[in-house]
């Protein structure tokens, strides 16, 4: 059985125009998008900037309510549900932002920041056990334990970014959206994140849905590819065909704009 089922996914947002501000016409950032996520693999989400990648991923992580369709998470329907029935799902998904300057509170040391899912998860979890949870997701990480202790400025781009894959695997998730996770990087730390991310897949049995707009990031940890363009997915087959043998116009357009050497 998939982890995910996403059916006929539609998120609409108004466009409000005229002096008092009503509904003159609707955006479809996401119109009638469908596809499946089997247990432990990776599907990559690829398309321009505006295709509606990311509002797929926040409304799967019901950040964001669809407008129509379905959600289907482990076996529960979870499109409607309230944030009641949601708050013990929501430690099983779990989302890695694109930005890693923006995603962190400035204010907060490293440890606050890693350490806040458990506080709201585990309250059971004493100060003691949660530090030590702490240090530990953040030697998983390739950082320190000493750096709870710091602030995120004290970090380059890819230490933040790995801080913010720590806070993400915090509450033990099943399921992780990465959200272009790579590309505010330079492309020398890209693939240290990328090849971070697919060790973690296999040290704890994870499932990504890994979103980019660079077809030759995605080729490197994704199962199958998902082409996305005008809230539409034109194409999906395994990372092999999409890269040898593209079928839509558009992916073809992509792939065209790939570097030959990645």
């Amino acid at each position: 059985m998939a982890l995910l089922e996403v059916k006929n996914l539609k998120v609409y947002f108004p466009i409000m125009g005229g002096v008092i501000r009503h509904k003159v016409g609707e955006v479809k950032a996401v119109d009638d998008v469908s596809f499946t996520i089997e247990a432990g693999e990776t599907v990559g989400l690829v398309g321009e900037s505006g295709s509606g990648k990311t509002t797929i991923g926040r409304a799967i992580l019901r950040l964001l309510e669809p407008t129509d369709g379905q959600i289907v998470f482990d076996g529960q329907d979870i499109t409607r549900m309230g944030d009641g029935e949601l708050r013990p799902l929501r430690k099983q998904m779990q989302m890695v932002f694109q930005d890693p300057f923006g995603s962190l509170n400035p204010r907060m040391t490293i440890a606050s920041i890693v350490g806040e899912a458990l506080t709201i998860h585990f309250p059971q979890m004493d100060r003691a056990t949660r530090r030590d949870r702490i240090a530990e997701l953040l030697r998983r990480v390739g950082l320190k334990s000493e750096h709870m202790n710091r602030y995120p400025h004290e970090f380059s781009g890819g230490q933040r970014q790995r801080i913010g894959i720590a806070r993400a695997l915090a509450v033990e998730p099943k399921f992780i959206v990465c959200d272009e996770p790579v590309s505010a990087l330079d492309v020398s730390v890209q693939a240290a994140i990328i090849n971070l991310l697919q060790d973690l897949q296999e040290q704890f049995k994870l499932t990504y849905l890994f979103i980019a707009h660079d077809l030759a990031v995605v080729e490197h940890i994704s199962d199958r590819v998902l082409v996305m363009t005008q809230g539409r997915i034109v194409e999906a087959a395994s990372a092999d065909e999409i890269y040898t043998r593209p079928q839509h116009p558009y992916t073809q357009k992509l792939i065209a704009a790939v570097p030959k050497a990645f």
